[in-house]
């Protein structure tokens, strides 16, 4: 992995004008761009380190969101998301930033129609209209980006409108009870008055 000046760039803009103010699109780019900066800042020796996400190395867990971003472009294309492993595990580490890069692309052009927000997509958990899926994804980039920042010691800048986009979809998609099959652990407390992104992660079941 390269360092935060070699971050990862959108080269295609979906083809929306550019004073459109609420694209699902255009959320979900700026919280792949913002994960891309943050997992190309790891240092190499904090590759093999552990991540709030318990499941994942921040290794693995730049892996995961390589494979989120090829199955992005994959259900864009129309395609079953389920035949794309969960895990990048073919990377080497000099090949992350190459492969981020080539997958950006893919979204960007198979999301660049804007009817794609209103056609049905199969996921893993259901179908969704392309509108809601992007949001689910734009809440699960924002989430592995505080996991990758905070294994690592960093402090992201948060977006407020995608940390609110998030946290809506995520109130929407997650039970405050039981959790059971789902891949987060039950809802942490934290104050009402909490940084809008703790609150965020809390509800996803990390310990801000």
């Amino acid at each position: 992995m390269t360092h935060t000046e070699n971050t990862p760039r959108s080269t295609v803009t979906p083809d929306v004008a550019p004073d459109a103010v609420g694209d699902p699109r255009q959320h979900l780019l700026k919280a792949i761009e913002l994960a891309g900066r943050t997992v190309a800042a790891v240092r190499p020796e904090q590759l093999d380190g552990p991540t709030p996400c318990t499941e994942f190395t921040v290794r693995r867990l730049a892996g995961h969101l390589v494979a989120v971003l090829r199955r992005i472009a994959l259900a864009g294309r129309g395609g079953d998301v389920t035949t794309l492993p969960t895990v990048a595990d073919d990377l080497t580490d000099t090949e992350w930033q190459g492969a981020w890069d080539a997958a950006v692309r893919e979204v960007e052009a198979a999301w660049a129609d804007p009817a794609i927000l209103g056609r049905t997509l199969t996921l893993p958990f259901g179908s969704l209209p392309g509108a809601a899926a992007a949001a689910v994804w734009t809440s699960e980039f924002t989430v592995h980006t505080w996991d990758v920042a905070t294994a690592t010691g960093q402090l992201p800048d948060w977006d407020p409108e995608l940390v609110a986009i998030s946290y809506a979809a995520m109130r929407r998609g997650l039970p405050n009870g039981p959790r059971d099959g789902a891949p987060f652990g039950a809802a942490v407390d934290v104050d009402a008055d909490a940084p809008a992104i703790d609150r965020l992660v809390a509800w996803c079941g990390r310990k801000p």
